[in-house]
């Protein structure tokens, strides 16, 4: 993966110093609008040219009590636009930041470029115009280079004294806006990157563990795990970060059904609440905190500092990839091996197999199927209906499996590297019950041909999460029945806004309707789904939306802690210009 030297040079070895020249805000530009000044602040947060906004010297004692961690955003792209933050255009830095600009690794290292580009609302892009606008717009005002619990605290303690709208970022990786937010405040956690194995004993797990600072990726808490001989449940992706709202919204991946989701490994949370406490949450300490972190979403409940994992012995691992095209097939013949991969997912999933596949209008790839603890030949038996399907119906395929001795090592050589989602997004939970009969899945083949042939992809990650975890916890019930989750997708425009907006509508209104028709009283990933899911409470909560909401009044009971869809974000809604209000 390239690396943004260049852009880093010139843009991040300046945050330090930035930091400490903190300057008032007048006005804040988002989309074409200006922001009010003097808004009803008992209804609002306080927003950047407001009289409430706290005064530079404000901020600079922060920073002070922060000891220099405060960061004062700035756009990354302001290189590709003209006087930007004091930051003059440069067009080879431009260069080099558009080509590595859907690389995690250009994100993940700032306070506050978020990856899912909607939500960046273009406010400072670096595919526009360089006389284009350049301003923080959606980014988020400032951060915090959190690595205390008193950095928490005293970041807490600054919103609530100021009314100043609080978002928790990880890595960024958030397809709902949750890590950022114009006129907002971020406890930036990425760098809290410690990491430990345990022997862990408690009433109801005794064995290894693993206990990761919130900022860990997955990469690296794999990496840490196999130097021990030991593998912990991460995501797909090599740079989402366990602690956060990937484990906290539930967490499926290539062990999921060996091992179940993610939030079925928790063993104990370190949270710093809404109120600023400190607090442990494990089944026999704060248990009601725990049951809401394992599964109920992130950044609602408190702020994680740390989470602990079960930890496996490391197994062997194989590995399998498949791609075939639809050029040149009869529609029928393709429908029929696709059918057959379908059928065939109960008994694969069942196996401890965990498969990742997208369907567009021209191809389906299976890239991978993740099989631990099973050989090449064990998981070639699987997959052979699929294989024999596709040569009776004259279909030519790419295929590659491959046994590795180690988890990693197959993860390493068979699974892509992701870079973030250009795409926007919808999704839904697919019930096992929807392969069981030639009628329903002809129905579920039906729905993602509508999807596909009207500008739409398809892309499945299938599971087996029906064991219920040892300690019960709050991830949506659907889960238990779920042969895969499906996320539905539009590309992104990076040059057409209003193309994203009409992107994204099209999901809402037109694709998702397509499977809820096959599942009525059904579910959705609340960490892949869409952002404007109407009723989204049920959808990605279900029975345990009024016990999560009752949890997260006890635990901030005055709403500092707020993201889009997340437990109790229906009492607010975003003005146009950006603030966050509440909508009484």
């Amino acid at each position: 993966m390239k690396t943004p030297s260049l852009i880093l040079s010139i843009l991040l070895l300046r945050l330090p110093a930035l930091a400490y020249n903190v300057s008032h805000v007048s006005h804040v530009t988002l989309g074409n609008s200006k922001q009010r000044v003097g808004a009803n602040q008992t209804r609002c947060r306080c927003f950047p040219g407001d009289d409430c906004w706290p005064r530079p010297e404000e901020w600079n004692e922060l920073n002070r009590t922060l000891g220099g961690g405060l960061i004062k955003t700035i756009p990354i792209a302001s290189v590709c636009h003209y006087n930007s933050f004091g930051i003059p255009y440069n067009a080879e830095a431009c260069a080099e930041l558009r080509s590595v600009w859907d690389y995690p690794g250009t994100h993940y290292v700032t306070s506050s470029s978020p990856m899912a580009p909607l939500f960046a609302n273009m406010s400072c892009d670096p595919f526009t115009a360089p006389e284009a606008q350049c301003v923080i717009g959606s980014y988020v005002q400032y951060a915090v280079n959190a690595s205390t619990a008193d950095c928490f605290k005293a970041t807490l303690d600054f919103a609530q004294r100021h009314n100043i709208r609080l978002v928790v970022r990880n890595t960024g990786h958030d397809y709902f806006g949750k890590s950022t937010g114009a006129g907002a405040l971020a406890i930036w956690t990425h760098h809290m990157k410690g990491i430990s194995i345990r022997d862990y004993e408690s009433p109801t797990y005794t064995g290894k563990a693993m206990k990761l600072g919130a900022g860990v990726m997955n990469s690296e808490a794999q990496e840490v795990a196999h130097s021990h001989g030991l593998i912990v449940v991460g995501g797909d992706c090599q740079s989402v970060g366990l602690a956060g709202g990937y484990t906290q919204g539930g967490g499926h991946g290539p062990l999921a059904s060996t091992f179940g989701l993610s939030a079925d490994q928790v063993l104990e949370w370190e949270v710093i609440t809404g109120t600023g406490e400190y607090v442990k949450a494990t089944p026999t300490e704060n248990e009601d905190l725990y049951w809401a972190l394992s599964g109920g979403g992130g950044g609602t409940f408190g702020i994680v500092f740390s989470l602990s994992v079960k930890a496996y012995p490391d197994v062997k691992a194989a590995a399998a990839n498949l791609t075939f095209s639809r050029l040149g097939v009869s529609s029928s013949a393709f429908d029929s091996a696709l059918q057959a991969f379908l059928i065939s997912l109960p008994n694969v999933t069942d196996s401890g197999v965990s498969c990742i596949w997208v369907l567009t209008d021209t191809s389906f790839t299976l890239s991978p199927a993740s099989a631990p603890n099973m050989s090449s030949e064990e998981l070639q038996a699987l997959l052979n209906p699929t294989l024999e399907s596709l040569s009776e119906n004259g279909i030519l395929y790419n295929y590659s499996i491959q046994g590795s001795p180690s988890y990693l090592e197959s993860y390493k050589t068979m699974h892509p590297i992701y870079n973030i989602t250009e795409a926007n997004i919808g999704g839904r939970l697919i019930p096992r019950s929807l392969v069981s009969s030639n009628s329903s899945i002809r129905s579920l083949i039906d729905a993602m041909k509508f999807i596909v042939e009207n500008g739409g992809e398809v892309s499945g990650v299938a599971v087996n999460v029906t064991r219920l975890p040892d300690v019960p916890n709050s991830v949506h019930p659907a889960w238990r029945s779920t042969l895969f989750s499906a996320v539905v997708a539009t590309p992104y425009d990076p040059l057409d806004f209003e193309a994203n907006v009409a992107g994204q509508g099209k999901i809402t209104t037109m694709f998702i309707p397509k499977l809820v028709e096959l599942t009525p009283d059904g579910a959705a990933y609340l960490n892949e789904a869409d952002p404007n899911q109407p009723d989204f409470q049920q959808v990605f909560y279900g029975p345990n939306y009024e016990r999560l909401l009752a949890i997260k009044h006890k635990y901030d009971p005055k709403g500092l802690l707020y993201g889009p869809t997340s437990v109790g974000s229906e009492v607010w809604q975003i003005e146009p210009d950006g603030r966050l209000c509440h909508t009484s």
